[in-house]
């Protein structure tokens, strides 16, 4: 019998939920490109409940307490004495989120011998070390897709937050205001602007497919590029790397993994050659985009927004700089954790469990790490050290 932890974010402040803003979701079958929905046996909850706090449990007890195996749901998970380090000497399998990551760091993999899967519920996997995986003989495996569109439409959110300054607009009607020129002095029309994509992958294509209509400019760099028929049908400017990019971008958005190409990219150097006054959004992973860079392009003008919902470290400390630069439109790490996209990814590792367990393969989208190597989507999308 296994042993599974499982680490997910803490309930509500007001308590778990007993009842929902609405009473269904839509019901996604498929995605673009073809791939479908996860599928496992069956689910144990309702589609649309809050599943991806420790009360929901990824719905997850009754199938694997029913086999016999072992769940342990925590949220603590920092430090020596964390439930995740007294759990994880004995743990067979893993379970976390990128809202609320167990970095499984080489120190902590060491400690954990019987550690053979390592699950992300949604999408990216970085906060496990793939190195160590690797040298470990371990399994990682992600819900690939499930929770992409919603990063996708909090992406297109949060530009049309920063250039049309939302935000600040919002604020003096909270506070009982009604004074025009300070909501418009900073407000733009997106209309005719350059919008880029660093990676266009799952989440950058539907990024600039959601932004076409708004009759931008669109362009973006990958290692893959995009089909000659999708770069016709969305007029995009396919750019060889993020350096050659951002000089031509009013809006710049992140949607790369992250790994060792792509840490810190965004720092002095490449800000430096951004328009003046351009925005930078970052849903993919904190440290993309070097913090204090950042605060520094904020308060000269270099950039005139920055927007995001990741950070490093998750959480981020109260004095995170982060939380009090100007002209910022930052959340915690949400994008991807919608009540809709937690029904997928739930579905999805019960569906990577139903696999793990049963001694069947994982299909091959959800694969990061497998037999000792990069494989399925991990090779597509990630590097190692080694």
């Amino acid at each position: 019998m296994a042993k599974i932890v499982c680490v997910l974010y803490d309930d509500p402040t007001t308590g778990f939920p007993t009842s929902y803003a609405r009473d269904d979701i839509p019901t996604i079958e498929s995605y673009p490109g073809g791939q479908t929905a996860p599928s496992p046996k069956a689910v144990d909850f309702k589609p649309g409940a809050l599943l991806g706090s420790v009360s929901g449990e990824l719905g997850l007890r009754r199938f694997l307490e029913e086999q016999g195996h072992t769940l342990v749901v925590t949220s603590d998970k920092e430090g020596p004495d964390s439930v995740l380090d007294r759990e994880l000497p004995d743990a067979d399998v893993v379970i976390s989120q990128p809202f609320w990551p167990a970095y499984l760091t080489a120190e902590r993999i060491a400690k954990a011998p019987k550690l053979k899967l390592a699950i992300t519920a949604g999408i990216g996997s970085d906060h496990v070390d793939l190195d160590a995986a690797i040298a470990n003989g371990m399994t990682v495996a992600e819900v690939t897709y499930s929770n992409s569109i919603s990063v996708a439409e909090h992406v297109v959110m949060m530009i049309l937050g920063l250039v049309r300054n939302y935000i600040p607009s919002y604020q003096v009607v909270v506070d009982g205001g009604w004074n025009i020129a300070d909501c418009v002095e900073r407000s733009y029309d997106l209309e005719g602007m350059n919008v880029g994509t660093v990676a266009a992958g799952r989440i950058g294509t539907a990024v600039l497919r959601r932004l076409a209509p708004f009759d931008v400019k669109l362009h973006y760099t990958d290692r893959h590029r995009l089909p000659e028929s999708v770069e016709r049908e969305l007029n995009l400017t396919f750019h060889p790397s993020a350096a050659d990019m951002v000089p031509h971008c009013d809006v710049v958005t992140i949607n790369a993994p992250l790994h060792p190409e792509t840490e810190g990219l965004f720092g002095d150097e490449l800000l430096a050659t951004m328009k003046h006054g351009s925005y930078l959004i970052n849903t993919a992973r904190g440290k993309i985009a070097d913090r204090d860079a950042i605060v520094r392009a904020l308060e000269s003008g270099q950039l005139a927004g920055y927007a995001g919902d990741v950070w490093y470290p998750q959480p981020a400390p109260a004095d995170h700089p982060w939380r009090t630069m100007p002209h910022h439109g930052m959340t915690p790490h949400i994008s991807g954790s919608s009540l809709s996209a937690q029904t997928r990814y739930a579905a999805g590792t019960r569906e990577i469990l139903e696999s793990w367990l049963g001694g069947t393969p994982i299909r091959d989208e959800y694969l990061i790490v497998d037999g000792g190597r990069l494989a399925g989507t991990g090779a597509h999308s990630y590097s190692t050290r080694v």
